[in-house]
């Protein structure tokens, strides 16, 4: 993400990008990028059906030891298998069926021969072992990896946060988007005056005679490697009973133990997040995992039904309103913007890191939508509109495909400024609830690209949106919108725009509100006076032009 406090700081969760290579403008790839973004042989062949991630943390030596256990379906024979580490952690063996397999590294790719026999059809495992000091985030969650932080007692104070970077940071996977593991295990041993928050639900905590613990969470349903995490910290909790769309939702809230009482009464806006974006988006997605908010060092992050807070217990952006409205102080930012990334992300998740605005964009807008749940239609748009101060057209919206490249950190707010005005192309707020509810349905725990989306919206909102999503998604260019009167004539029309963009736009005409379809040549329309007063709608994402 980026560091602007103006909003992408936190993105890492959502900007992606951050430091991590987290909006990184890199542009000269490597094979190291290759192997870790694209869908290498020694991915396509097998299809990921469950993790048990079975580790020992260390808080005081900074240490991680433990293994993977990866079951797998055989979709072709093959026997080679690529399961991605980063250094300096290190694989020490790989076993399948009581057999050491021979492994070889090419950076953070570590390449398994196969001994068995893989047939189509099979289901395999082998269990990876790996230990060592994974990469320290310096500044999370921009630069991923792992927090070794302490809390104003001195108690450690530990948590894991890798997008763009990706979770083999941490822990050895298939770090690729494409694949998500249908359900996983994840056990922690800590030591003992600490818990682990992970997630999915608590299984059990299991105590060993070293004076540690064993937490173990299961998570039911499909999630994205970079979605899962460690928080490791001297917790209390507290929950409610959300009555949700699809029954009883369960809440749980782990914060420090201090920070209890305070927390109790800030964290009032989780049960308003999940009104609003049921209501929004549909059911919230993970129903069989319940939902966690958990205090960690770092400002927060999407983890899928562990989403981590550290946002101060402040309302806006650690106190700051990002849209410069007023809105943005009447919420806390990181409790709605995370968790609003459990439909955009975690529920509906990019097959690749270009396509990363899916995230990104339907999550920043998530926020007006939230202010306009709450507040008013108008107050949704004046929040949306005035994060347009945060965007920079530095870079289009989608990056580099198949080489683990992000596009613009714009992929938030210009991204959501792109959506507002589709809301304002379909003209029809029911209709456009409705969409957002049937995409979430549509795509459900599913992973996607960018022209699914585009096709989608293109369908069900009955409107040609090619050169609309070329103009926004793929170019840094603002359309302009020219005009002149000329009499009793109103003569405009685009200028800096794609090839074949026409999109209709809502202006007033002496305060009488009318439809008016530019195009790259100039149009015509009559006034009925000389000294007719012209306002353009600002609900559309253009600039405006008077000749």
């Amino acid at each position: 993400m980026k560091k602007t406090i103006l909003l992408f700081a936190f993105l890492s969760l959502s900007l992606n990008g951050f430091g991590q290579g987290l909006l990184s403008k890199k542009t000269n790839f490597s094979q190291q990028d290759t192997l870790r973004g694209s869908i290498t042989p020694e991915r396509a062949w097998w299809d990921l059906n469950y993790y048990h991630l079975d580790i020992a943390v260390n808080p005081d030596k900074k240490y991680i030891s433990g293994k993977n256990t990866v079951q797998y379906k055989v979709l072709q024979p093959h026997h080679i298998m690529q399961i991605d580490l980063q250094s300096p952690l290190k694989i020490t063996k790989v076993i399948q069926n009581d057999k050491t397999l021979p492994v070889k590294q090419d950076g953070n790719a570590w390449f398994i021969s196969l001994n068995k026999k893989q047939n189509k059809g099979d289901i395999q495992s082998i269990d990876v072992y790996y230990e060592g000091y994974p990469k320290e985030a310096v500044n999370a969650p921009w630069d991923g990896g792992i927090s070794w932080k302490k809390d104003s007692n001195d108690n450690h104070f530990v948590a894991s946060s890798c997008q763009g970077l990706g979770a083999s940071v941490w822990w050895p996977n298939k770090d690729h988007m494409y694949d998500e593991v249908d359900s996983m295990l994840i056990s922690v041993n800590v030591p003992k005056e600490l818990m682990n928050i992970s997630n999915g639900r608590l299984r059990g905590v299991e105590s060993l005679p070293d004076n540690t613990n064993t937490y173990h969470w299961f998570v039911n349903n499909p999630i994205n490697n970079y979605g899962v995490n460690i928080n490791i910290g001297k917790y209390a909790q507290f929950s409610e009973v959300y009555k949700g769309e699809n029954g009883d939702l369960d809440m749980s809230y782990y914060v420090l133990d201090y920070n209890l009482e305070k927390a109790k009464e800030h964290f009032t806006d989780a049960p308003k997040m999940m009104e609003a974006f049921e209501y929004w988006f549909g059911p919230y997605p993970f129903y069989k995992d319940g939902f966690k908010l958990v205090e960690v060092p770092y400002l927060g992050m999407e983890h899928q039904s562990s989403v981590t807070y550290g946002n101060q217990y402040k309302k806006g952006y650690l106190g700051r309103d990002l849209s410069g409205s007023g809105w943005g102080l009447k919420f806390d930012f990181i409790i709605i913007h995370e968790s609003g990334h459990e439909w955009f992300a975690n529920n509906i998740t990019n097959k690749d890191i270009a396509d990363m605005w899916i995230h990104e964009s339907f999550t920043a807008y998530s926020e007006s939508l939230f202010v306009d749940y709450y507040y008013g239609k108008q107050a949704g748009a004046d929040y949306v509109v005035g994060t347009r101060r945060g965007v920079q057209n530095d870079r289009p919206i989608i990056g580099t495909y198949n080489v683990n490249n992000e596009g613009s950190g714009d992929m938030y707010y210009k991204g959501a400024n792109m959506l507002h005005t589709l809301r304002q192309l379909i003209n029809d707020d029911v209709k456009w609830r409705n969409i957002l509810r049937d995409m979430n349905a549509e795509f459900y725990h599913q992973t996607v690209t960018t022209e699914q989306i585009e096709n989608f919206l293109a369908e069900k909102s009955g409107l040609e949106l090619h050169a609309f999503f070329n103009q926004y998604l793929r170019d840094t260019r603002i359309p302009v919108l020219e005009y002149t009167t000329n009499g009793r004539k109103l003569n405009y029309k685009w200028s800096n725009t794609v090839d074949d963009f026409t999109m209709p736009i809502q202006i007033a005409i002496d305060g009488k509100k009318q439809w008016i379809t530019p195009t790259s040549t100039i149009n015509t329309i009559k006034l009925k006076s000389k000294n007719a007063s012209i306002k353009v709608s600002n609900d559309f994402y253009i600039d405006v032009k008077k000749l």
